[in-house]
């Protein structure tokens, strides 16, 4: 890791070594028995094509030196234009996409270095994510405008998506590591989090709006689409875009993840209300004035 400031984060301590310097992170890292590999290139074709593959082999490098367990968030490009409206572990994947095929290759590479018994590994799949600081569609996009009355929403109002409560899915993941010995070499498992459409969003937006004095003179927050056509042609000069804008089917296929073998291994899945995640999430970006208490956890 270069020299540069990093942020404080509880619990988190950060280690002095280049991410594909496996000695060197095996050595600060020794007497690990989980990584999680959270590394993402910028949200680009050009980028992932040239560093997910090395960013995989590294994180299966550094665990197996370690003979630990990795884990992997997944995401449901994996499935394609044509996915079915439940999702298990075992659905077809047939991805559509450039992003969607490198996420099955990577998750096929990273179940063929489990085959010697040097690491295991677990994929836990989840939707979009939301909550605990920026860079999700939330901020990005979908409120942004929030405190002026305007929301915008990528898609049809009525299609039902998953989306993953991300302090959810990180006890999700502690809770997986400490059963992983339950679990084979490789496993893939579903984290459904809330299936919710913009609708229920935007009782939460409208709701929030209304305690803040953000609503419109009409009373009702006005509802902005997303310009797709503008941004794929956008894309030709900022790559992100282009890459956003070829994810679109999301948004229009109504999806979800089956939970139940997760909750086989778990008992019940992390799940904070939908409601009190959405307030919570938008505590963190700073958009709520006074103080908003962390949601309970069912």
């Amino acid at each position: 890791m270069r020299s540069q400031v990093l942020p404080a984060v509880a619990g988190v301590w950060w280690l002095p070594a280049e991410v594909h310097d496996t000695a060197a992170l095996a050595a600060q890292a020794r007497g690990a028995t989980v990584v999680v590999h959270a590394l993402n290139p910028a949200y680009t074709h050009k980028a992932w094509r040239a560093q997910a593959p090395g960013l995989m082999d590294a994180a299966i490098a550094v665990a197996r030196q370690l003979h630990a367990t990795l884990m992997l968030p997944g995401n449901v490009y994996n499935f394609g234009e044509a996915m079915p409206p439940l999702l298990r572990e075992g659905t077809p994947q047939a991805a559509t996409g450039f992003m969607g095929r490198l996420r099955v290759t990577l998750e096929q590479r990273l179940a063929e270095a489990t085959r010697d018994g040097r690491m295991r590994a677990v994929v836990l799949r989840a939707g979009d994510f939301f909550g605990s600081g920026t860079g999700s569609w939330l901020d990005l996009a979908i409120a942004k405008d929030l405190p002026r009355g305007r929301v915008t929403w990528p898609g049809p109002l009525d299609v039902a998506t998953p989306w993953a409560y991300l302090p959810d899915l990180a006890r999700a993941f502690v809770r997986v590591a400490q059963e992983r010995d339950r679990l084979a070499p490789f496993e893939c498992l579903h984290f459904a989090g809330h299936t919710v459409t913009a609708q229920q969003w935007l009782q939460c937006f409208t709701a929030v709006a209304a305690e803040q004095g953000w609503l419109p003179a009409s009373g009702a927050l006005r509802v902005g689409r997303m310009p797709w056509p503008l941004l794929r042609l956008a894309g030709l000069a900022v790559p992100t875009l282009g890459a956003l804008a070829a994810m679109r089917y999301l948004w229009r296929t109504p999806h979800r993840l089956d939970n139940t073998r997760l909750c086989a291994l778990l008992g019940e899945e992390p799940r904070t209300p939908f409601d009190q995640a959405v307030r919570q999430a938008l505590a963190d970006l700073g958009l709520l004035a006074g103080p908003t208490p962390r949601a309970a956890v069912a």
